[in-house]
Formats: structure tokens, sequence, C-alpha cells
């Protein structure tokens, strides 16, 4: 069921930049990202508010359409516009949201499939929650250097 949710994914492709590959590596807290960094970290934030902003209008397929063929290949879009959906409906209507963590990491294939991923993580206030819920979108980048949306979970 995680792995399903993991990759549950969603609409929004984003242009690989050249430096993506690097950034992989985890920055130490004293070391401040470069320029490069900074713009790539800006706009995969922006994917992943521009896919939970679909997910709030419903348009989860639209999504679905977009993702990655790893996802794809794993969920079908009626299993995944359900799952985005029951999952929403229980916490009710988005309001606020806020960026949490923003990572990148390598797969080796075992757990997930090869590649590099992002994952952007946002502290979303929801109507029927007293806390706010760690809404995860997650990015993969497909092999014509595009990013693609993996998965979109609460937690």
């Amino acid at each position: 069921m995680f792995r399903k949710h993991l990759l549950l994914t969603a609409l929004f492709v984003l242009p690989f930049a050249a430096y993506a590959q690097s950034s992989a590596q985890a920055t130490p807290a004293a070391q401040q990202p470069t320029p490069a960094q900074q713009r790539q970290n800006q706009q995969m934030e922006q994917a992943a508010l521009q896919v939970a902003q679909l997910v709030d209008q419903d348009k989860v397929g639209q999504i679905w359409d977009g993702a990655s063929n790893v996802t794809k290949q794993i969920v079908s879009r009626d299993t995944f516009v359900q799952g985005v959906d029951t999952d929403r409906k229980t916490v009710g209507a988005p309001q606020a949201r806020s960026l949490a963590l923003l990572t990148y990491s390598q797969s080796d294939g075992r757990k997930l499939p090869p590649g590099l991923f992002a994952n952007v993580a946002f502290a979303t206030r929801f109507a029927n929650e007293k806390q706010p819920v760690r809404e995860l979108i997650s990015f993969h980048l497909d092999n014509d250097h595009v990013w693609r949306v993996t998965g979109y979970s609460l937690r």
C-alpha cells in the first residue's frame, strides 16, 4: 500500500536543470546552495505546488495523465484517482500550505525504480484536521531528462 501511495502520481513536467545530478548529494547545513541549486529547488517547489493545486481542484486524473511511466506501470489511473480522492475527502479542504522539506535521492532500484527522485513536503492545514498534515509530492527524473510526478500522499 505504501508503495502505491508513494508512486501514485500526478501531472506536471519540469525541465531538467543540468546541475540536478549533483544536487542529489546532501548539502551540509553550513553550506549554502549554489544559485543553480536554488533555482532548481524553486522550480521543484513550484511544480509540487501546481500538483497540489490540481488535487485541490479535483483534477487528479490530469495529474496521472502527466505522470512518470514509473508510476503508470505500477498503478492504474482509476486506482490513483480513487486513492487520492479518498485521502483528501477525509482531511477536508486545504486552508494553508507551506514548504516543509525538499530532498533529492538516488535510488539503486531495490525498493524504488532506479533513478533520481525529488520529494517536496508541505505542512498543510486542512479543515478537518487540528494539526498540519504532511502533504508529500514526489518526482522522478525520467530518461528524457524531464521531472515528472511519481507520487502524492498525505501523512
